[in-house]
């Protein structure tokens, strides 16, 4: 569990503020892509400095979702570049940070090996036991924004994400990937 105070801040505001329609955008993702962030991180060696700034980034990922839904990447540096200065974060580390943070935008840009980290990180239930239960908390978040009507509609965006989607770090490709590798096929026998 996080236990750094910048970390402590902003779980509590997402705890307490974020909207109840938010099904999976919540409090347990975000502590779910700290974790996951935290393993690939020991997984692929990464050092002391970068996994820090590779969890504040993973706890702060999604925090713009307190204030808007569009652009909430955008927000959510925003919100780190506030706060992260008045625990003594370097204006160089809060750039890294928000770098992490802007290469979680869907579809994923990431550059770096920290960025396909937390990138990993952000998508791992997608090749994970989870995928349903947390799928149906998407669904449900995003049926209520409107953009998406139905469970059809539902099962067609996931074919094209699934198929569109691979993992980007050596420990998420081999514990990952042939998962979700065998949800796709699921779905489209569902489908078909």
């Amino acid at each position: 569990m996080p236990d750094k105070p910048e970390h402590t801040f902003i779980l509590d505001k997402l705890r307490t503020e974020l909207p109840p329609y938010l099904h999976y955008h919540r409090v347990e993702h975000t502590l779910d892509v700290y974790e996951c962030s935290k393993h690939i991180a020991q997984q692929e060696n990464v050092n002391e400095k970068d996994t820090r700034l590779l969890l504040t980034a993973a706890i702060y990922h999604d925090s713009g979702y307190l204030y808007q839904i569009d652009e909430h990447e955008s927000c959510s540096c925003d919100i780190a570049r506030e706060s992260l200065v008045k625990f003594g974060y370097s204006q160089d580390d809060i750039e890294i940070i928000c770098g992490l943070i802007m290469a979680t935008r869907i579809p994923q840009t990431p550059k770096t090996p920290l960025e396909k980290i937390i990138c990993d990180a952000d998508l791992d239930y997608l090749g994970r036991s989870d995928f349903y239960e947390l799928g149906d908390r998407l669904f449900l978040e995003m049926q209520h924004l409107g953009t998406i009507e139905n469970r059809e509609e539902w099962d067609k965006l996931q074919v094209y994400f699934l198929s569109n989607h691979r993992f980007l770090t050596e420990t998420s490709k081999k514990t990952r990937q042939p998962v979700q590798d065998a949800h796709l096929q699921q779905i489209l026998t569902k489908i078909n």
